[in-house]
Parts: structure tokens; C-alpha cells; sequence
């Protein structure tokens, strides 16, 4: 299995290029279905266009325009690779048998019939098939969101009972840091499923938290690479098989969060069910909770969402949650940035959290929030600050490239 992100197929020489990779995998023996993403920047012209037509827009009529780029983009990477001589067939999600729930914008599977991808590959054709897609119980045409065509592969790859599913992106695997705040961050030849999950949870871009959470509960084996070098990327693997592995794999930021802090809360049982209660409700996901010690039976409670749902958050704070819980008001930070160290060795080696906080401390670096896991720890700090302590602890950690 194959999938090619947008800007592996963003123009046709990108898609002619996509093609002689395809038929080279053939060459070698080996049937090779592939999925498609939409073509460069094309969901985002569709959103765009869809805010000029009009502001109310039904979930269901979104699904249909967003799909409809990935529709255009294997009906052209089929013809990219019919003029070749490899014979390929386009499917949408549909018709490559993926059922999915009726949550539009962001549908999940509930179930595939690979049934025509089966045919069409022991037929000798190479099945091309649109990423993101499916359709729901109530027959309608559903999204998967933003990035899921990643999830798209896995999950097909699981159906399929393919050897190995690649993910070809624009960067050449993952690695230590983003190469573009820590230019001697190093590309992993390795990386285990725990550890890119808790990367891609604390703003590793690619790939998607889904579909890594879908592959290590399924057994599909990924090997995150490049579409422009075609090198050896990223294996992704239950466990590291090399004896003495680095404490530290990678340091991580995102600066998608902001910090809402709800102040001067009574310090009384139930208080944070009712808050959290009524975010959950209206679907803004919170993820780092701190609540300060009680003094006099009063506390404060911070908490990070992502930016894009702050306003959605701050109108259920305002709408009476804050008066209802007998909170004297809250404020708004959406100047914060998260960073993060991560990896598997941190659990059986002491000195970890204290290295961290005194890099930090070293760069004049302010830690405002901090959350940890067995393999990982987190703190929040200053939007402007997140580059020099990415670059601090990468440093502290010993992660530089050679």
C-alpha cells in the first residue's frame, strides 16, 4: 500500500513522478495499491470557496465539496499512470467499500468491503483510491477530516492485509526535532508507535495521530518517506530491537493551543465535572489541565484548547458556566506554545525532568504549565520562546546530528 500526500501529487510532473515510482514498485514483483490526497492547496480553495458562496454550511454539503478534490486528483493519477502502460482504475471511498458513522466534517469507519480492490488487483490493475472518503449509514458522502487519507491507507492496508503501508509526504521521514527550528535535527531510522504517537500528539505534523493510533492497534507496519528523494525513510515499530537506545527521541512543539484560566473556583467536589462537562458537550477538546493548591477553599483551574475552538470555549465560559460554577471570571492567553520531550527511555532513567527544567532555566526560558507521561513531558511556555528551548533541549539532550 501507497499513499501520496497533496504535494506529492500537487502538479501533473509531480503525479508523472508518482506514476514511475508506482511502476517501479511493480517491476519489483510487488501488486501495490495506492491512495490519493487532493492536490496541493486544493481543500483549502474549496474551504475558501465556500466562504464566499455563504456562511451556512450544512455538514453534509461541506463533506461533498471538500471530497470532491480528491475525486479530481485519482482520476488524474490513474491517467498519469494508464499513460505509462501500468493499467489503473479510480475509486472513490465509496466505491472502495468504506462505511463510515454520520459525523460529517470528521466521519469515522466503522467498517470496509475491499471487495473491488481485491478484483482490480488480482485483475493486474492498480487500484487508485481517494483518500478521506466514505459513506455514511445514511448514504450520504462523509469526510474523515483534515489529513485523513493517511488514516484511509492504514485502514485499507489493515483490509488488505498488505506487507507494509508507506506514507509519502514532503519531508524525508521523522525526525528529531523540526528541521526547521533545529537544522541539525536528525532523521530517525526508527521510531516505535508509543513514541511517534505521543510526537504526533504534542505537534508532530506527519503522519496524522489517527493514523498511527489505527496502524499500532491493527498491526500495520509504516515507513514514513519522502515522494521527492525516494529514499528510505522511518520504519515505525512496536519495540527498538538495539540494545542502548537514547533516553530522549525527539523534542516536539506546537503553538496551536492557547490557555484559558478560570479563576478564584470554589474547591468543592464536582465543580471541574460541570466545566469540563459542558466543553466536552459542545466538542472543544482540552488537553493540559492544571489546578492550582486550594487557599481558603478557593483555586484556580488553566487549561490548554486548541486556538481554533477558543472562541467557541470562551462563549461557554461566558454564557453562565463561570457564574454557575461561582467562579469571579476567567482570562485568555492565545500567546503560548507547548514543548515537549519524548521517548521510551525516560522510564526506567531518572533525571529526565530535571534536565528539562534546568535547560529551560539556563535560557531564561518561564515554564507556565507542565504535564508528563511515562514517556514524555510537556511544558508550556511563551509563544516566542518556543524556538530557543526546542533548540536548548535538543542541544541538552544530545540529539544534534553529528
Amino acid at each position: 500500500m501507497q499513499k501520496y500526500g497533496g504535494t506529492s501529487v500537487a502538479d501533473p510532473d509531480r503525479m508523472r513522478e508518482v506514476a514511475d515510482n508506482v511502476a517501479r514498485t511493480r517491476r519489483r514483483g510487488n501488486a501495490v495499491a495506492i491512495v490519493v490526497s487532493a492536490m496541493g492547496k486544493e481543500t483549502d480553495d474549496l474551504l475558501a470557496a465556500a466562504d464566499r458562496v455563504s456562511k451556512t454550511q450544512s455538514g453534509r454539503e461541506m463533506d461533498m465539496l471538500v471530497t470532491a478534490g480528491e475525486r479530481k486528483a485519482i482520476a488524474l493519477m490513474s491517467m498519469a499512470l494508464e499513460e505509462i502502460g501500468v493499467p489503473a482504475r479510480s475509486f472513490t471511498g465509496s466505491q472502495a467499500g468504506f462505511l463510515t458513522d454520520t459525523n460529517h466534517r470528521n466521519a469515522k469507519i466503522l467498517e470496509i468491503n475491499p471487495s473491488r480492490i481485491v478484483e482490480t488487483l488480482d485483475a493486474g490493475i492498480v487500484p487508485v483510491i481517494a483518500g478521506s472518503q466514505g459513506v455514511s449509514t445514511d448514504r450520504d458522502v462523509t469526510f474523515l477530516g483534515r489529513g485523513g487519507s493517511d488514516t484511509t491507507a492504514v485502514a485499507l492496508s489493515k483490509a488488505l492485509g498488505a506487507d507494509i503501508c508507506e506514507l509519502y509526504t514532503d519531508v524525508s521521514g521523522v525526525f528529531s526535532a523540526d528541521p526547521r527550528v533545529v537544522a541539525s535535527a536528525e532523521k530517525m531510522q526508527t521510531i516505535t508507535f508509543d513514541e511517534l504517537l505521543e510526537m504526533t500528539a504534542t505537534g508532530c505534523p506527519k503522519p496524522v495521530m489517527r493514523s498511527v493510533e489505527v496502524a499500532h492497534s491493527h498491526g500495520v507496519q509504516l515507513h514514513v518517506r519522502s515522494a521527492f528523494t525516494w529514499e528510505q525513510g522511518t520504519y515505525v515499530v512496536e519495540q527498538e530491537q538495539d540494545m542502548e537506545q537514547p533516553i530522549i527521541r525527539a523534542v516536539t512543539h506546537d503553538v496551536s493551543e492557547s490557555k484559558i484560566t478560570v479563576t478564584d473556583v470554589p474547591d468543592k467536589p464536582g465543580v471541574s465535572a460541570t466545566l469540563f462537562r459542558a466543553l466536552a458537550k459542545a466538542d472543544v477538546n482540552v488537553d493540559m489541565i492544571v489546578q492550582n493548591v486550594s487557599e481558603q477553599g478557593r483555586t484556580d483551574i488553566s487549561f490548554t484548547v486548541p486556538t481554533e475552538n477558543l472562541t467557541l470555549a470562551s462563549s461557554i465560559l461566558e454564557e453562565g458556566i463561570v457564574a454557575g460554577l461561582g467562579a469571579k471570571s476567567f482570562t485568555v492567553n492565545d500567546s503560548i506554545g507547548r514543548v515537549s520531550v519524548i521517548g521510551a527511555g525516560m522510564k526506567s532513567n531518572p533525571g529526565v525532568a530535571a534536565t528539562m527544567f534546568e535547560t529551560m532555566a539556563d535560557s531564561g526560558i518561564n515554564i507556565e504549565m507542565i504535564s508528563t507521561s511515562a514517556i514524555r513531558i510537556s511544558c508550556v511556555v511563551s509563544e516566542d520562546a518556543v524556538d530557543a528551548a526546542v533548540q536548548a533541549l535538543h542541544r541538552a539532550f544530545g540529539l544534534d546530528a553529528a
